[in-house]
């Protein structure tokens, strides 16, 4: 079996009379349509607008294809495609975040050149609550067997631990229409086990003596190679990297990994890339999940869509857990143009492709069937959630299923006792109307609801029927209910599916104090494109409802902003986990400091970590300090302004802001247990910092340069900006360039954009050829700077 990448040499059209561009996937098209304030995507889509595409590539497809059986791997395209070879229709698929695979050989003309075409209709949004991407944003593969082969996604493995050994069973299906005698070779640490089946399956054990076992703290993965042969000649062969790893659940005891107790510090994650759009690369996904891993977090959610298989490799190569969850909404609409209309005909080949791709990965720990549906208020939504666990605990007995359910809607919305046939479907008028969208409006307005509401008795009988179905009970935004439900039902295993990061230190108490709540998911742990603002402070005047009007960008609520800078929720949480040994400050802007401001409920503070504000010179500020000591001191140029004490981790200080330097120094039980400083930034020059100098010649490899307004001591002013124009010379492309600004008109397409609060983001795209890349930037008043870049050939 070959399994190549097929992301070259491809054309794009945009239909139905656009002219055709070279592309080399993946490719995100939306970020080229641009974005209008009445675009009907609003603020869920960013205001970017949608569209129809046609993808071409022609492909000469050799003679020595003859007998095998030849396939087109799809890891996602967005959305309602078809797929066609010389004009034949050879495969189409409804949802935008579902792999799929289509059989091409009976089409191909070999030996001369065919033609491949895939089109893509979103033009329908929203259709989701976030941004999308638009076209094939995902990789595409070619995969050529032998008529005898191993069924692609069959190989399981499967890890029994115990008395310093481990037992992998393995198995597998085979496609053996002759039925022939198969011999069946697997190869895991050295250790061999072999097996002759004539028929459509095979399994072997392998028992591993003092194994190397996998956990998000050590990574420990191992080559699992399968090869079949029938009479002496090789038919098949693949290897997958696997980690030997056991999961344990229960009320009592929580979550145990490899038997050791685990908690998740969880980061719920959306699937775009910041200011690549939705295009996934390898090197974008490796990139996040090392920024979350350094800031603490051990565990990611896929809000609310599989994640893709370069996430999760990244996951399992680096550390860090996963609950991969499948939907957002089900058979009730949460957006106009949803799949709502498509989820009865295809949630069942939905699941199978995302639990049959993940499920050989040690990093994924559970799957989420669902996010804030309203379904499970009718009979026929809680038989439908048991269909769905039992199949997907058929496809993978060996992982706990769990969502996420929104406990204020649940209270508001769901009856304590449930009326309807669990055989027949609601219409959509009888659906309850306290969708995600709704209870988002009334959280924003209204933050105390979400603490009040799930308190009520009623909170429990609504939702005793969902939970009763799931392994895990997913609470968005219940912590009020974790002491209550743990007395109420002490083998509910509880985690935080989605949570305010500013209640951080209250939520990690409880979940370091109840043992059946094993986590926290915080919304969100990386900021994303869509939701346009529900996390964003503006000032000057008091605006309701949860979407900011354009030109906001960024939903503005991730502890980590979409260039992967860490802001004032990521140093808390890691204060709070325990991870810190020195203060960390941080100021709230001294320029807004005083002016009216429209707070959100999914942002606790604007502060940021910085003393460089040009321009603020004896302005009052507030200061934040997150400590976990008794009490914290401020001193400003060398001058005590006094202690402070602290509660929830955070000491508070209001003074008049001086440039300079300001330092904290934490005490505990009367004792210095850690200090730390920040300056102002002097005279501020353009700087260029590449965070990988080497790229891959493969058309895949990204290189990430920080742009930077520094100075000589790499201190950037927070409010010293500047418009950057960036150039890219040598076998190499500029994929995208921007800041994390939350509210810009300007385009990540373009080379030219502002930087925010001192900084952007531009990314190199590796060409084919080796070679020399210099990249120049040039600013309006900061000068010039550039950087060089190597392209290698790969091995």
């Amino acid at each position: 079996m070959s399994l190549s990448l097929f992301n070259s040499d491809w054309q794009a059209q945009r239909l139905p009379d656009g002219s055709s561009t070279p592309v080399t996937l993946p490719h995100d098209a939306m970020l080229g349509e641009g974005r209008r304030a009445d675009s009907p995507s609003g603020g869920h889509g960013a205001y970017f607008l949608g569209g129809a595409y046609r993808y071409q590539k022609t492909w000469h497809a050799p003679r020595d294809l003859a007998g095998k059986r030849v396939s087109l791997l799809f890891e996602g395209v967005y959305r309602h495609s078809q797929v066609f070879v010389n004009g034949q229709t050879v495969g189409s698929t409804v949802s935008g975040y579902t792999e799929f695979e289509v059989r091409i050989d009976p089409e191909l003309n070999l030996g001369a050149d065919n033609l491949v075409e895939v089109t893509v209709d979103n033009t329908q949004v929203p259709n989701s609550r976030w941004y999308t991407g638009s076209g094939i944003y995902r990789p595409v593969w070619v995969r050529v067997q032998d008529a005898v082969h191993i069924v692609p996604g069959s190989a399981r493995f499967r890890t029994v631990a115990g008395d310093g050994a481990a037992q992998v069973d393995v198995t597998l299906d085979l496609a053996n229409p002759d039925s022939e005698p198969i011999d069946v070779y697997v190869a895991i640490g050295g250790l061999v086990a072999t097996t002759r089946t004539a028929g459509s399956t095979a399994q072997v054990t392998l028992t591993l003596p003092a194994p190397l076992l996998w956990s998000a703290e050590q990574p420990n993965l191992y080559d699992a190679t399968i090869r079949i042969s029938t009479h002496g000649q090789v038919r098949d062969e693949q290897t997958t990297k696997i980690g030997l790893r056991t999961i344990d659940l229960d009320g009592r005891h929580g979550l145990r990994v490899n038997g050791v107790p685990t908690l998740l510090r969880g980061a719920n994650v959306h699937h775009d890339s910041g200011v690549l759009g939705a295009a996934t690369f390898r090197a974008a996904e490796f990139r996040r999940v090392r920024i979350l891993k350094d800031n603490g977090f051990n565990a990611i959610r896929s809000a609310h869509n599989p994640a893709s298989r370069d996430l999760l490799d990244a996951c399992d190569e680096l550390g860090m857990y996963v609950m991969d969850e499948l939907y957002d909404g089900w058979y009730d609409h949460k957006t106009e143009h949803d799949d709502a209309p498509h989820f009865a005909a295809t949630w069942q080949a939905d699941a199978d492709a995302m639990i049959i791709r993940d499920r050989n990965h040690p990093s994924v720990i559970m799957y989420s069937i669902g996010n804030e549906n309203s379904e499970p208020a009718t009979p026929y939504g809680v038989a439908t959630a048991r269909r769905m666990s039992d199949h997907v605990r058929a496809l993978d007995p060996g992982r706990p299923v769990t969502m996420g359910v929104n406990l204020m809607a649940a209270t508001l919305s769901w009856p304590t006792t449930l009326k309807g046939s669990p055989a027949e479907q609601p219409s959509s008028k009888s659906a309850p109307p306290m969708n995600s969208t709704m209870v988002n409006v009334l959280t924003n307005q209204f933050g105390r609801l979400m603490k009040t509401v799930p308190r009520l008795k009623r909170a429990d009988k609504a939702t005793r029927a969902i939970f009763d179905i799931l392994d895990v009970a997913g609470y968005n935004y219940g912590t009020v209910r974790y002491e209550t439900d743990s007395r109420l039902h002490p083998d509910r295993v509880i985690v935080g599916t989605e949570t305010m990061p500013g209640d951080i230190a209250a939520n990690w108490a409880l979940v370091e104090r109840l043992p059946n709540v094993i986590g926290d998911f915080m919304w969100t742990g990386w900021d994303y494109l869509g939701e346009a603002g529900i996390g964003t402070w503006t000032y000057g005047t008091r605006r309701g409802g949860l979407h900011k009007p354009y030109p906001h960008l960024t939903g503005g609520c991730g502890a980590i902003d979409i260039t992967g800078e860490p802001g004032a929720p990521a140093f808390l949480a890691q204060t709070v986990w325990g991870l810190l040994d020195a203060p960390v400050i941080t100021v709230r802007p001294p320029d807004v400091v005083g002016r009216p401001v429209s707070r959100t409920a999914w942002r606790s503070t604007d502060a940021v970590a910085s003393w460089s504000w040009c321009g603020c010179a004896g302005k009052p500020t507030e200061i934040e300090i997150y400590s976990a000591g008794d009490e914290v001191e401020l001193l400003v140029n060398g001058q005590s302004i006094g202690r402070e004490p602290v509660h929830g981790f955070v000491a508070r200080f209001r003074t008049r802001y001086q440039p300079g330097e300001v330092t904290a120094v934490a005490y505990r039980d009367g004792a210095e247990s850690g200090r730390s400083s920040l300056r102002t930034a002097g005279r501020a020059r353009l700087r260029l910092t590449a965070e990988t100098v080497e790229l891959r010649a493969d058309d895949q490899d990204l290189a990430f340069v920080r742009v930077e307004l520094a100075d000589a001591n790499d201190v950037v002013d927070m409010l010293d900006e500047d418009q950057i124009h960036i150039t890219v010379e040598g076998p190499a492309t500029l994929a995208g360039f921007g800041s994390a600004a939350p509210a810009t008109a300007e385009s990540f397409a373009d080379h030219e954009h502002s930087t925010y609060r001192g900084r952007a983001l531009a990314v190199v795209r590796a060409g084919h050829d080796a070679g020399d890349i210099v990249v120049t930037a040039v600013s309006r008043t900061h000068g010039t700077a550039s950087i060089q870049l190597k392209q290698v050939t790969p091995y």
